[in-house]
This record gives structure tokens, C-alpha cells and sequence, in this order.
């Protein structure tokens, strides 16, 4: 084994350890003591935190540090880090003051010519592109120790018609196009809602403790699952432009029937409590979508138009 190889592995071993003699890392690599003190002292100076403890029944601890000390990455890992931090680069807000730009820097500076080359040529290529959103999310580190601890939140939330003083338990958070979301437990209605993160203006850490009905992968499961609890029969006639446009929306797009490559039409279920979002998306979409039913659906859009001509006239 190389000693580049046997220092990293020792650097592994003895942050697992934590505690440890010279005479373990010599039975566990192989080695002399002598040269596992000489390689010990050889991490220490790569920045592993370590202390030494002398006498009889003395050896080695590894002290509580946050800073971590070196890791080496082979070309496929570097290049996953690299292409992870594109998908958080567009957000305004990130929790746990995460510095992109500075890790990205550190790694980058690392690698070898070669590999900076590879990375540099990618980069231009290829992203993971989400909405650039202007709007902050300040509150994302204390929702995420909020749900990680169990506690309630007290907020203040930007509704439709006021602002509202909500006490919620978190589930966690999530990112989607360009916005983060907090699916909670609302208090007042009795039921888990779904939040988004920006229209949050004020929130207060409570000491109350909440039991978690569920954790966040499986409230995204069985919300994408979800079997509406106030069914209505969705169908729209689709144009050309129409099938182009609702085939971005991962709630409608595996609804969608494709006729000709210049019409089609989508039949589905939807949930009654979700008209109102449903009727603007078809509004916006014009004469590229007919909906046909639900009737309450057609004449929402009709009400809409009208309020648009009347806004004009």
C-alpha cells in the first residue's frame, strides 16, 4: 500500500476511532509503532485535531473540531459535488448558511489540471437549472431544528386576503422550482397544509413538543399518491400549444392523451378544494385548452374573463 493510501485511510480510521494507541494503528495497518507514531504525527500536521495523552495507559484522542480535515475525492466524486451544488446555485435562500462559491473553490483547487479542465468544459454545458426566485426564505434553519426537535411554530403567513397567525408543527422542508415549501401541521385546522417558506414574515420558536405523525419522504409520497377527498371529473380539450404547455406540469402531464401531434385531451380526477388554483392555470393557458368539465370549473374561467374585461373597459 502507498503511504498517500495509508495516511488516508488512517485519517478514516482514527476519526471513527476517536480514541486509540499507536500500538492499535499498528496492528490494524501492519506497521511498526514507530512508524505509526511517525504517520500519526504526519495527519496531525495535515490538520487532523489530535491530542495526545501521556503516561502509562495514554495515547491518542481525536479532539471535537469543525473543521474537517483533509478528504480525497476521485474524478467521478468530484464531479458529483460539483453538478449537486448547480441545483442550489438559483436559490435565494439556502439553510445552514451554506457558502457555495466557497466550497466549490476549495474543492476545485484540489484537483488535478486535468480534472479543472474537464469540470470547466461541463460547466459551460450542462446545469440544473431552476427559476431564479428575488424572494427570501429567512426562516429555513429554524423550520428545519423545529421539525428535527419536535417543536411548534407560532407564524405570521402571507394569505390570500391577510396575513395569518398560525401555530404549525413542521414536517420539514423541501425545495421545488425555485421555492422552498414546508408541509406542518395546522393547528387551527386540524389537518397537515402545505407553506411556502417566503410567505413566511415572522415566526417564534414555541417550547411546546408535538408527536410527528409522519416524516418528510413519506408525506411526499403519499401526497403525490393522494386520492382526492372531494373528487370532481377534470376533461380539456388540448391544442397544439396545449399539449406543449400542460406536459410541463407534473400534475396534469400523465393525464394528457396525445390524439394527433396537433390535439388531444386530458381526463382526471380533482380535488373540489383545489378549484380555484385549477381555474386560473387553465384561464392563463387561453384558447390553447376547452375545458369541458366540471361546469363550476367553465364558469370560473368565464367569471375570470369577465373580470378582465371589466377591468378594461
Amino acid at each position: 500500500m502507498s503511504k498517500a493510501k495509508l495516511l488516508f485511510d488512517l485519517i478514516l480510521y482514527v476519526n471513527a476511532k476517536r480514541s486509540f494507541t499507536a500500538q492499535d494503528v499498528a496492528n490494524e495497518f501492519g506497521i511498526s509503532v514507530r512508524t505509526a507514531h511517525r504517520y500519526l504525527t504526519d495527519i496531525a500536521d495535515m490538520g487532523v485535531p489530535l491530542y495526545t495523552e501521556p503516561g502509562r495507559s495514554g495515547g491518542y484522542r481525536v479532539l471535537p473540531n469543525r473543521t474537517l480535515p483533509p478528504i480525497m475525492f476521485n474524478e467521478e466524486e468530484a464531479f458529483a459535488i460539483f453538478f449537486a451544488f448547480q441545483a442550489l446555485k438559483y436559490y435565494q435562500s439556502l439553510p445552514f448558511d451554506i457558502h457555495i462559491d466557497s466550497v466549490s473553490r476549495k474543492l476545485y483547487a484540489s484537483l488535478p489540471d486535468d480534472t479543472k479542465r474537464k469540470i470547466d468544459g461541463l460547466d459551460s454545458v450542462i446545469t440544473f437549472w431552476n427559476q431564479k426566485r428575488t424572494v427570501p426564505s429567512p426562516f429555513l434553519k429554524e423550520i428545519i431544528e423545529a421539525a428535527s426537535a419536535h417543536r411548534l411554530l407560532k407564524i405570521e403567513y402571507v394569505s390570500k386576503l391577510e396575513n395569518t397567525v398560525r401555530e404549525v408543527a413542521p414536517i420539514g422542508i423541501y425545495a421545488s422550482d425555485g421555492f422552498w415549501y414546508m408541509p406542518a401541521f395546522d393547528q387551527a385546522h386540524g389537518e397537515i397544509r402545505l407553506f411556502r417558506t417566503d410567505r413566511i414574515v415572522s415566526m417564534e420558536q414555541t417550547k411546546q413538543a408535538f408527536e410527528p405523525q409522519m416524516e418528510l419522504p413519506d408525506w411526499l409520497n403519499r401526497s403525490t399518491a393522494l386520492t382526492p377527498e372531494s373528487p370532481v371529473r377534470l376533461y380539456v380539450e388540448l391544442t397544439r400549444e396545449g399539449l406543449r404547455q400542460c406536459r410541463s406540469q407534473p400534475w396534469l402531464e400523465p393525464y394528457i392523451v396525445e390524439v394527433s401531434p396537433d390535439e388531444g385531451y386530458i381526463e382526471s380526477v380533482i380535488d373540489q378544494r383545489e378549484m380555484e388554483f385549477v381555474t386560473g392555470y387553465f384561464f392563463h393557458l387561453g384558447t390553447a385548452v376547452k375545458v369541458i368539465e366540471p361546469p363550476e370549473l367553465v364558469d370560473g374561467i368565464r367569471e375570470q374573463a369577465r373580470e378582465i374585461l371589466r377591468q378594461y373597459a
